[in-house]
């Protein structure tokens, strides 16, 4: 495309050749009547004769041949190694006897630039699945923080302090003279809609089975009152989930449980992604002086987390936009 201080645009372009060709001016004389150059004129006026006005538009910069690109042999090296190796740049470098910005570009054109694009366990690039509609899978899971001590915790006023903060909070604890969440820990139990990314979490002081079945029945319901019906639900294989109850909980609920393979938190990657997310955006962000705070904090996040944040993806638009009922700041 042209740019903005282009002195022939493809429409003057065609003027110019069609001034030359078919009535005959020459070339000096169109050059000089649209203020351009002898060489610019002449070159218009040879793509017309050879191509027509199709020949007016910009051509690719891009050089026919590229002498000095790497051979393909040694891009093979390199993704070789990247695969089943995982090593970075200037580790490939070293051992190929090239410079790493040359490695790094040729990653960049394979789309290995980055590890996470890579599976651990196989090498291979990692296969990404969405399903096809609201519901068809949720993915659960807990995750687990420690509660923040009166004052605030080792994150924001560092280890010494946030020492003494919580050993004031259990001497204040063992007087009776606290309220709210104490030390020890919080569990999110957390739930996220495959299709939409759209999440509900609830914060509890354990994690059993009975929990767990509780936070599942309120999520449903949660969902049923966006439109959602739930139909299958994967879990990882902690006590919570393998139990009896659990199952007997998903049967009554209609829902068919799944369950990640042994050692591969990569199946329930939407979740543990979504575990980060949660610790930056919201548990990690900013100082608390107590876990009480912390929690109060949490329900306003999630509304910011489904109606505005960007999603990458999903076309960085919100979660709740691939909701039936998607209606911006419906829900709180």
């Amino acid at each position: 495309m042209s740019h903005a201080n282009a002195a022939l645009t493809p429409r003057q372009r065609l003027r110019l050749a069609r001034l030359i060709v078919d009535d005959g001016w020459s070339v000096s004389a169109a050059a000089e009547y649209f203020r351009v150059s002898y060489p610019t004129a002449a070159k218009w006026a040879r793509r017309y004769v050879e191509l027509g006005s199709e020949g007016m538009g910009d051509r690719s910069s891009r050089p026919h041949s590229h002498p000095n690109r790497t051979p393909q042999p040694k891009v093979k090296k390199i993704v070789h190694l990247r695969i089943r190796k995982r090593l970075g740049p200037v580790q490939i470098a070293a051992r190929l006897g090239m410079s790493a910005s040359t490695v790094h570009a040729v990653l960049v054109r394979c789309r290995l630039n980055r590890l996470s694009h890579i599976d651990v366990k196989t090498g291979e690039p990692a296969r990404r699945y969405e399903h096809e509609k609201p519901g068809a899978l949720i993915h659960v899971d807990v995750k687990k923080l420690g509660n923040i001590p009166i004052g605030g915790g080792w994150r924001s006023v560092g280890r010494a302090q946030g020492g003494k903060n919580r050993a004031a909070t259990d001497v204040n604890r063992r007087k009776g003279n606290n309220r709210g969440p104490l030390t020890g820990h919080a569990f999110v139990h957390t739930v996220i809609d495959d299709h939409s990314r759209v999440a509900y979490a609830e914060i509890h002081d354990d994690e059993r089975a009975d929990t767990a079945i509780e936070v599942l029945q309120r999520a449903v319901s949660w969902f049923a009152d966006r439109g959602v019906r739930v139909e299958r639900v994967l879990s990882d294989n902690g006590p919570a989930y393998r139990s009896h109850a659990w199952r007997h909980a998903c049967t009554e609920l209609g829902i068919k449980p799944k369950f990640t393979r042994p050692r591969r938190p990569q199946t329930n990657g939407k979740i543990e992604r979504f575990h980060r997310t949660l610790a930056e955006g919201w548990a990690h962000t900013k100082h608390y002086n107590s876990e009480s705070a912390r929690r109060a904090a949490l329900p306003a996040w999630l509304h910011f987390y489904n109606h505005h944040r960007p999603h990458t993806a999903i076309g960085k638009l919100p979660p709740i936009s691939r909701m039936p009922n998607n209606l911006a700041g419906h829900y709180s």
